[in-house]
C-alpha cells in the first residue's frame, strides 16, 4: 500500500488525511461542537471532535468535507482519492441457485437485502468506530474487497468484504465494540451479523455456522459472536467480513491498516 500523505491540518484543529484510496474509511477531527457535512450528509461530531465518513470503491477525483466551526467560520477540505486495481475473481463450484435464483428465491433475497440495508441507517453515538481494528479471525486472504466476481461463469458484483480462510467453528471476534442491529440465517449470506460501531460505521459477518448473539446485544472488542462456516453461498469455510459507512462499503483490510 502507498505511504499515507501528509495530513491536511486547519488551524492546527482541522485534520483530515490529504489523500485516501478508493474504498478508505476516513477518521477526522474537527472542533468540538462543529458542524461537518459530506457528500449531502450531516456527520455526527464525538464530543472530543472525531468525524468518520466512507469513500465508495469507485469514487473518483477529490472528495469535500465542509466544516463550520462554532464561532461561525466555515472552511472547506479537499481529499484527493487514489484509484485501485480490481482485478477479476473466478469463482466456481457455488450452487446454482445462489447465482440464478427462481423468482420465489430472488423475491426472498430482496427481502432480506431491504432488511440488512434498513439496520445499516443507524446513526449512534457510540465510538466503536474510533478504535484501533482487530481482525475477527486469523487466516490467510482468500478473497479481497472490491474485486470483479464471476460466479460460475456469470458476472456478479465487485465483492463487497474480506474473506479470510479458517476452519469451520472458528471462534469469530469483534474487531471493535459496538451493538448487534441485525442476526438471521440468509439465503445467499447464510450466518449473518452485523455489528453497529457507530456514526454509521458497521461491520457485518456472513457464512457463519454459529450466531452468539442477539440483536440489542452490546459487545466488547475481542467478544466472540459467532464462528465461521460455510453457509449460504461459500464453497468452503471461511469468514466473510464487510465493513459500511452507511450504503457506502469500504474495505476493512484499509481499516487494519489505518492503524
Amino acid at each position: 500500500m502507498a505511504t499515507p500523505a501528509t495530513p491536511v491540518v486547519d488551524d492546527a484543529r482541522v485534520v483530515f488525511p490529504a489523500s485516501v484510496q478508493q474504498g478508505a474509511l476516513v477518521i477526522g477531527k474537527v472542533p468540538a461542537a462543529s458542524r461537518v457535512r459530506h457528500a449531502g450528509r450531516d456527520l455526527r461530531v464525538t464530543g472530543y471532535g472525531s468525524v468518520a465518513f466512507g469513500v465508495a470503491r469507485d469514487q473518483s477525483g477529490p472528495v469535500h468535507v465542509e466544516v463550520t466551526s462554532r464561532d461561525g467560520r466555515a472552511r472547506t477540505i479537499e481529499i484527493e482519492v487514489t484509484p485501485r486495481d480490481w482485478p477479476i475473481e473466478r469463482v466456481n463450484g457455488v450452487p446454482g441457485k445462489t447465482v440464478k435464483p427462481p423468482p420465489a428465491i430472488a423475491a426472498r433475497i430482496a427481502r432480506e437485502q431491504a432488511a440488512v440495508s434498513a439496520a445499516r441507517t443507524r446513526d449512534d453515538a457510540r465510538t466503536g468506530f474510533a478504535q484501533h481494528f482487530v481482525r475477527p479471525v486469523e487466516g490467510r486472504i482468500s478473497g479481497r474487497f472490491g474485486n470483479q466476481r464471476i460466479y460460475n461463469g456469470t458476472p456478479g458484483a465487485a465483492h463487497s468484504g474480506m474473506d479470510i480462510a479458517a476452519p469451520n467453528g472458528t471462534p469469530v471476534k469483534a474487531p471493535a465494540s459496538g451493538v448487534v442491529t441485525f442476526a438471521d440465517d440468509l439465503y445467499l449470506t447464510g450466518g449473518t451479523i452485523l455489528l453497529d460501531h457507530g456514526h454509521g460505521v458497521s461491520s457485518n459477518f456472513l457464512h457463519l455456522s454459529r450466531m452468539d448473539v442477539r440483536v440489542g446485544d452490546v459487545v466488547e472488542q475481542g467478544q466472540v459472536i459467532g464462528a465461521v462456516g460455510a453457509t449460504g453461498r461459500a464453497t468452503g469455510p471461511h469468514l466473510h467480513w464487510g465493513m459500511n459507512w452507511f450504503d457506502v462499503r469500504v474495505d476493512p483490510l484499509l481499516v487494519l491498516e489505518r492503524q
